[in-house]
């Protein structure tokens, strides 16, 4: 049988990332700027993927010129397929993996989850990639995109301000191995049932020494995260004991 045939339009992290993790998986792959115009595609191509930054992924598509059976479809997590008018069959793709660079991102994509909507034919990407696949419809994209950024980037930048925080002579990797940890607790029980410190005791006190201890500007950061942890141990919320303070 002849590979199956893709058009990958966008060469950058995502772009070179699914380009070289298809190409791997047996697909015959083409790439294209996302900034070329006008974009021609073969009427024998069966898939062009839209890899361009979310608030470029309608300019694109309309620029697309492709054969009615072609489908088109986009890995932005945030959109529907609405955005991929005028074309008839349309899908997306959404891979929950971070893709900081082509190698890495190749790697990742195999195994991944995709969140999935539209045309069947995205469904038969992830399968090539062996993903696991969730369907995510139009309405719910942007809650589920939002969850997604908090799981990477608030993540991150949550990694950033323990590297902040931590004192002279304390590494970042020795918090990395209590953060994976936590994290494998949530994985094993469920994230209730893996909090634990101070805000999970309810010892309101430890936490109004912590904000004593560490600089203001990290205050609001702070006791955002801590009343979250509250609200899932169901006590006292610590900025509400702060408010209350002299």
């Amino acid at each position: 049988m002849a590979p199956r045939s893709v058009t990958v339009v966008g060469r950058g992290r995502a772009g070179t990332s699914f380009a070289a993790a298809l190409s791997a998986a047996g697909w015959s792959v083409t790439t294209v700027a996302g900034r070329s115009r006008p974009i021609t595609v073969d009427p024998g191509t069966e898939l062009v993927l839209l890899c361009v930054p979310d608030a470029r992924v309608t300019e694109v598509a309309a620029a697309l010129e492709v054969h009615d059976d072609t489908v088109v479809a986009h890995c932005a997590g945030s959109l529907g397929t609405d955005v991929l008018a005028p074309h008839a069959r349309r899908g997306s793709i959404h891979p929950l993996v971070a893709l900081p660079d082509a190698e890495r991102g190749q790697r990742r994509l195999q195994g991944a989850w995709f969140a999935i909507s539209g045309d069947p034919l995205v469904a038969t990407v992830a399968a090539s990639l062996d993903g696991q696949v969730v369907g995510v419809d139009d309405d719910s994209r942007r809650r589920y995109h939002a969850a997604a950024c908090v799981a990477a980037n608030h993540l991150v930048a949550l990694m950033a301000q323990v590297e902040r925080l931590a004192p002279d002579g304390v590494p970042l990797a020795a918090y990395l191995d209590l953060a994976r940890g936590a994290l494998d607790d949530v994985a094993a029980v469920g994230p209730a049932a893996a909090l634990t410190g101070p805000v999970a005791r309810g010892d309101l006190a430890t936490v109004a020494g912590h904000l004593d201890a560490i600089d203001p500007g990290e205050w609001a950061s702070y006791l955002a995260l801590a009343d979250d942890a509250a609200r899932l141990a169901g006590t006292e919320p610590p900025s509400a004991t702060r408010r209350a303070r002299p």
